[in-house]
């Protein structure tokens, strides 16, 4: 097109982002986008405690209802430390030696990067079985103490040691302790980092 002598060789071009905009359309719609995750945030805990619950109906052997209950509690601790926390609400913590043999926590949030975290029901989820549960294992710690059933307090507060640690961990991640910086710098600001790096 001439103008004034000029050729205005500049097209129009139109930029489509509906298919961006479906994309996010469609991840709002999704209530949970991690179902094998929210599964197993709250398999494990809720196994733990029917197994704990009905162990005298299956068998009389303490030690086997000890290592079933611990095995399923470690694995619950594995899971919600490395894999849930991650996936469902965009947080992480471990716990680091330095080079002096002081021990330090490391707290991570990815609100930085979009495909980080879940849904509002997939957090709701994780709270929730992160707080109900330890809250359940300390009525039996009672339970058990007034009893004066030896055997069973030691595996209940095993227990809430090991939940307890998760729920500090988060708690502490959440309201944005840090005690020390990560090993990486870089790892607050890439998300693909956070859900690709697993802590040691």
């Amino acid at each position: 097109m001439k103008q004034g002598g000029l050729v205005d060789d500049t097209e129009d071009v139109e930029l489509d982002f509906s298919t961006e905009e479906e994309e996010q359309r469609a991840l709002r719609g999704v209530k949970i986008r991690h179902p094998l995750a929210s599964f197993l945030h709250l398999f494990f805990r809720v196994a733990a405690i029917v197994t704990y619950l009905l162990c005298d109906w299956f068998t009389k052997s303490f030690t086997s209802c000890f290592i079933m209950i611990i095995t399923l509690l470690s694995c619950d601790f594995w899971s919600v430390k490395n894999v849930t926390g991650r996936l469902l609400v965009g947080l992480r913590w471990w716990n680091q030696i330095d080079e002096d043999g002081r021990s330090l926590w490391v707290f991570e949030d990815s609100k930085s990067s979009p495909q980080a975290g879940g849904t509002e029901v997939e957090a709701r989820i994780f709270w929730s079985g992160l707080i109900i549960c330890p809250l359940i294992w300390t009525g039996f710690f009672f339970t058990t103490l007034f009893c004066l059933n030896t055997d069973w307090l030691v595996l209940v507060v095993a227990s809430i040691s090991l939940q307890g640690a998760n729920l500090y961990g988060y708690l502490r991640c959440k309201n944005g302790g840090q005690e020390v910086p990560p090993t990486s710098p870089s790892s607050f600001l890439q998300g693909q980092h956070f859900l690709q790096r697993d802590p040691v």
